[in-house]
């Protein structure tokens, strides 16, 4: 099935919405990604979930850590692309399953803001693709000099204001999408 747009989930995993460095209201996000993937899929538009993994110890593939996070839902329908550095597309499927579905659009959400939600988006700008990126859909957990709400606006406001590549990325709320 061709289409025009697809859904990508990065890092929600266990590893990251947990423990001391758990990211920033993950059930909250949870729930909106979780209307999101359910609009979209109801309008024929992939999903894709992002999953990070390390062979340090950091999210090893296949450990609970690494798994989709709890509430997470996904689809027998749904695609998975593994993934070992922040941007999603590097050393990945992730060009070719865009390719093999026709997509020339994204939207995007997820974890971390600053880390592979910032780097993936920059990548497919860059690759040509437009991206909505779910204003309230990708959450941080802070750092020493900026709070997660700030992180996730200073990105909201970033990413929306490249314009070098050509396509933009365009914040808009999960409510709006798809």
């Amino acid at each position: 099935m061709a289409t025009s747009t697809a859904l990508l989930i990065i890092d929600v995993q266990q590893g990251l919405c947990e423990g001391p460095g758990a990211a920033h209201a993950t059930p909250a996000l949870i729930e909106r990604l979780n209307a999101v993937s359910g609009r979209c899929r109801a309008a024929g538009i992939p999903v894709i979930f992002i999953q990070h993994e390390s062979t340090k110890g950091y999210l090893p593939y296949g450990s609970r850590e690494w798994q989709l996070a709890d509430g997470l839902q996904a689809e027998p329908g749904d695609r998975r692309i593994r993934k070992t550095t922040p941007d999603s597309f590097l050393r990945t499927e992730l060009q070719a399953t865009l390719d093999a579905l026709d997509v020339r659009e994204l939207i995007i959400g997820g974890m971390h803001s600053e880390f592979c939600v910032d780097t993936t988006t920059r990548r497919a700008l860059a690759l040509g693709y437009p991206v909505r990126l779910i204003e309230d859909g990708h959450t941080s957990a802070g750092n020493a000099h900026l709070s997660p709400a700030q992180v996730i606006a200073h990105h909201n406001a970033t990413l929306s204001n490249i314009a070098s590549f050509g396509p933009r990325a365009r914040p808009v709320p999960g409510a709006q999408l798809p």
